[in-house]
C-alpha cells in the first residue's frame, strides 16, 4: 500500500467532506477553463459559427467529465485510480485545425475518434514497453508539460496581448496580488486555507479586477445574457473520413498518450512517499480512460480529450489528491454544461487571474518533472537524451517559424514544444540504448585491494542503466563486504568473477570462485563472540550481506562456489 506523503492533507484513498469536495472541484474547473478556448479556435478556423462553437465546448465538457470519473476508477481494466482530470488536449489542436480547414468539422470528429482508438490499442501493450519509458523520458515529458504552459501563462500574468504588447499596471497588480495570496495560503496557511488557496486567490483577483475596472463591457454582457438553464444540443455533422487526415490525429494521439504517461507517473509519485517505479497497470488503465474520453468526445461532437497536467500540479499544490474529488469535478462539468450562467463565471475570468493561477500550478509541475529525471543515476547518454529533447522542444517557441517547411501530415509533431520534445525523448532514448549491455563482468583478485575498483564498476553500471542510486549502493555494499570477508577468511586464492545483470525491474549478481562457499546459515554473532572468536567476524559479514540482499542463494558446483544475490528495482 502506498505511503501517504506528509505534505498531503487528503491522500488518494481519503475522503474530504461534501462541501470540501464541491469547493475543490470548483478550483479544478477554474484551472480547466483555459482549455475551453481550444474548441472555439477550431470552429473559427474551420469556418463555423458561434452556436457550433458553444455546442462543441458543451460536448467537450461532458466528455471531459466522463473521462475524469473514469480516470479515478481503481478496479477493472479502465482507470488509473487517481485524480487526473481530463481537458481539451492541446496536442489535438493542430491536427483538428488542419482537418477542419481541409474537410470541415465532420473530419475533426472522425479524426478525433480514430486517433483515440489508436491510444486505446496502445494502452493494451504499453505494459510490455516499460523499458522505453524510463524516468528520464517521463520526467522530461512532465517538465516540458509545465514549460509549455508558460507562453499561455505569462502574457496573461503581465497583461500582454497581440494588439498591445505593453505591461499594464492594473493587470500586474491583480496578478501579483492573486499569486501572493495563493502562495501565502499555501506556505503559511493552516489546513483549510491551504485546501482553498486557489479559490481564495481567485476571489481576491475577481474583487480587485472589479475595483480596477478590468471587466470589459463584453464580459459583463456575456455574463448577464447567459441563460440559467440550457440543454446541450450537439451539432451533428456527417463524419467525413479522410484517411490522409487520420495520420495527424494518430501522431497527436501518440503525443497525448506520452503526456498522459507523464501525468500518471506524477500522480503516482506525489501520492507515495516511497515511490520508486511506475505502476504499469495503473498507467495502462489510465491511458484507456483517456482514450475512452477522447472517443466519446469524437462521437458527441467535442474536441479530443487528454489528462490535465495543470490540474495534477494543482492537486499537489492544495495537498488534496483524493480520487473522490474526480467525481466532484466530473459531476460539476456535467452540471455546468446545462447551466450557462454559472459556467459564465469561469468564462469571464480576468486574464491576470488565469495567469497567476497557472504560474502557481506550473511551478510544481516543472519541479516534479526534474525530480523524476534525477530519481535515477544519470550518465552522459541520459543527459544527452534529456538535454537535446528539451532544446528541440523549446526551439518551437523560441525560434518561431523554424519548422514552417515541415510536411503537413507530420506538422502536429512540430506544432508545439511538448509534442516535439516528447517524440524526441522517446526516439533518442531508443537510439542511445544501442550498445548498452544489460550484463557486465568484473574480475577481482584476492591479493589486490579492490574497494575503489568495485565502487567505480558499480557506479558506471548504475549510470549506464539508469538504476536507482540506493539499489546500486546496496549492491556495492554486498560485493565489498563479501570481498573483504573472502580475503580475511581466505575462502579462495584464485580470481573471483562477479557478473551483474539489470532489466529495469531486477538487479542480479552472481559471484563465482574456486574454494569453499561462505556460510550464510550461521546465527548472528554476539558482541562477546566478536571479541573472542575471529570466525565470528565472518559470521557477522554473512549476516550483513543476508540483510542487504532481497533474495540470495549459495551452492557449490564442481569445486566452485556460486553465490547469487537479487535486488528488487
Amino acid at each position: 500500500m502506498a505511503k501517504k506523503p506528509s505534505n498531503l492533507i487528503y491522500g488518494v484513498d481519503e475522503a474530504p467532506c461534501f462541501y470540501e469536495l464541491i469547493i475543490l472541484g470548483l478550483e479544478h474547473i477554474s484551472v480547466m477553463t483555459l482549455a475551453f478556448v481550444f474548441p472555439v479556435v477550431i470552429v473559427q478556423e474551420s469556418g463555423g459559427n458561434m452556436s457550433q462553437a458553444a455546442a462543441m465546448v458543451q460536448m467537450s465538457m461532458i466528455a471531459g467529465g466522463l473521462g475524469t470519473i473514469l480516470q479515478s476508477l481503481k478496479k477493472g481494466p479502465i482507470g488509473s485510480g487517481y485524480l487526473c482530470p481530463q481537458v481539451c488536449g492541446p496536442s489535438f489542436l493542430s491536427a483538428s485545425i488542419l482537418a477542419g480547414k481541409t474537410a470541415g468539422l465532420g473530419a475533426v470528429f472522425a479524426g478525433t475518434f480514430f486517433g483515440a482508438f489508436f491510444e486505446a490499442l496502445f494502452s493494451r501493450v504499453v505494459k510490455r514497453l516499460r523499458q522505453f519509458f524510463p524516468p528520464e523520458v517521463t520526467g522530461t515529458v512532465v517538465a516540458m508539460v509545465g514549460i509549455t504552459v508558460i507562453p499561455f501563462a505569462m502574457p496573461r500574468f503581465l497583461g500582454l496581448n497581440e494588439t498591445d504588447p505593453t505591461i499594464k499596471a492594473h493587470d500586474l497588480i491583480v496578478a501579483v496580488a492573486t499569486l501572493s495570496v495563493i502562495c501565502a495560503a499555501t506556505i503559511w496557511g493552516k489546513k483549510k486555507l491551504r485546501l482553498y488557496n486557489i479559490i481564495i486567490g481567485m476571489v481576491t483577483g475577481y474583487f480587485l479586477s472589479y475595483v480596477l475596472g478590468l471587466f470589459t463591457p463584453e464580459q459583463t454582457e456575456k455574463f448577464l445574457s447567459a441563460g440559467y438553464f440550457a440543454l446541450p444540443v450537439p451539432v451533428f455533422h456527417e463524419w467525413h473520413i479522410n484517411w490522409g487526415l487520420i495520420l495527424p490525429f494518430v501522431v497527436a494521439s501518440l503525443c497525448s498518450s506520452l503526456k498522459t504517461i507523464g501525468d500518471l507517473v506524477t500522480c503516482q509519485k506525489i501520492n507515495d512517499a516511497d515511490w520508486n517505479r511506475m505502476d504499469m497497470d495503473s498507467v495502462s488503465g489510465g491511458m484507456l480512460a483517456d482514450a475512452a474520453s477522447a472517443m466519446g468526445s469524437g462521437l458527441l461532437g467535442g474536441m479530443g480529450q487528454s489528462t490535465s497536467s495543470s490540474n495534477v500540479a494543482l492537486s499537489l499544490a492544495t495537498g488534496a489528491t483524493s480520487r473522490r474529488i474526480a467525481w466532484s469535478v466530473g459531476g460539476l462539468l456535467f452540471v455546468l454544461a446545462f447551466l450557462p450562467k454559472f459556467a459564465a463565471i469561469f468564462v469571464i475570468m480576468p486574464a491576470p487571474v488565469i495567469g497567476a493561477t497557472l504560474v502557481f500550478a506550473v511551478s510544481f509541475m516543472i519541479v516534479v518533472g526534474l525530480q523524476i529525471i534525477t530519481s535515477r543515476m544519470l550518465d552522459a547518454r541520459k543527459m544527452l537524451v534529456v538535454g537535446i529533447s528539451i532544446i528541440l522542444g523549446l526551439s518551437v517557441d523560441m525560434v518561431p517559424g523554424v519548422y514552417a517547411g515541415v510536411p503537413g501530415w507530420i506538422q502536429p509533431v512540430f506544432s508545439s514544444s511538448l509534442s516535439l520534445a516528447t517524440i524526441s525523448v522517446v526516439i533518442l532514448n531508443i537510439i542511445f540504448r544501442i550498445g548498452v549491455a544489460s550484463k557486465k563482468t568484473l574480475i577481482l583478485k584476492p591479493d589486490v585491494a579492490s574497494g575503489q575498483s568495485i565502487y567505480e564498476f558499480m557506479d558506471t553500471c548504475g549510470r549506464e542503466w539508469g538504476a536507482r542510486p540506493e539499489i546500486i549502493d546496496r549492491a556495492t555494499r554486498i560485493v565489498t563486504e563479501f570481498f573483504e570477508t573472502c580475503v580475511v577468511s581466505r575462502l579462495t586464492e584464485n580470481d573471483i568473477q562477479m557478473e551483474i545483470a539489470f532489466d529495469e525491474f531486477n538487479l542480479d549478481m552472481v559471484i563465482t570462485y574456486d574454494g569453499r562457499p561462505l556460510d550464510f546459515s550461521a546465527e548472528k554473532p554476539t558482541a562477546e563472540e566478536l571479541l573472542a572468536d575471529d570466525a565470528a567476524v565472518t559470521r557477522l559479514s554473512a549476516e550483513i550481506i543476508r540483510r542487504t540482499a532481497d533474495c540470495m542463494s549459495c551452492e557449490e558446483k564442481a569445486g566452485k562456489a556460486v553465490l547469487r544475490f537479487h535486488l528488487d528495482h
